[in-house]
């Protein structure tokens, strides 16, 4: 029985030792050309009434329940939501807005896992077309670095994104044409 429960405190130490080697911080990013000016672009991500659009997660839960608070648009401007586990709850809170060029977000999640990060959302024209870049990063917490074990947070998270993207890109052409 003894070397059992050595065993096992052997294998656990182990694990706690890989885990904290893993990095501190992490960060996601993901980037799509939109066939549209980037005024356009800009005025479906600053406004976050406009989110429902084209985020990839409105469709997950249909039923969250989501809140506005501050600012119509802009810095301020705030918006909560609590929903199903594919969504969790959280707040984010534009803190930056250039137009045509930066929007800088707060993320604090609550569920499932109590987070804050930060996201960005970077424009740059190309002609007649936007590139978005749309960037989150963080610090791991413990938790967050033993989850990254079995799951990988940048092709989950990046996969999210793109689909996003892919939502912005078909709602800011429609509006541009």
């Amino acid at each position: 029985m003894s070397t059992f429960i050595l065993l096992l405190v052997s294998i656990l130490g182990g694990f706690v030792i890989i885990i904290s080697w893993l990095p501190d911080n992490f960060r996601v990013s993901r980037s799509a050309t939109i066939a549209a000016p980037a005024h356009v672009v800009y005025e479906h991500i600053n406004d976050l009434h406009k989110w429902d659009d084209w985020s990839p997660w409105a469709k997950l839960d249909p039923n969250a329940k989501n809140s506005f608070d501050g600012a119509p648009l802009g810095p301020g401007a705030s918006f909560s939501w609590s929903g199903n586990s594919k969504v969790g709850a959280g707040r984010m809170t534009i803190l930056e807005s250039r137009p045509d060029d930066l929007i800088r977000i707060k993320l604090e999640m609550t569920k499932p896992i109590a987070a804050t990060n930060a996201v960005e959302f970077a424009l740059a024209e190309e002609g007649e077309s936007t590139k978005v870049t749309w960037t989150m990063a963080g610090k791991n917490s413990f938790i967050s670095k033993a989850m990254g074990l079995f799951m990988n947070v940048d092709k989950m998270c990046g996969g999210q994104f793109e689909t996003g993207l892919a939502n912005l890109k078909a709602v800011a052409e429609k509006h541009s044409a």
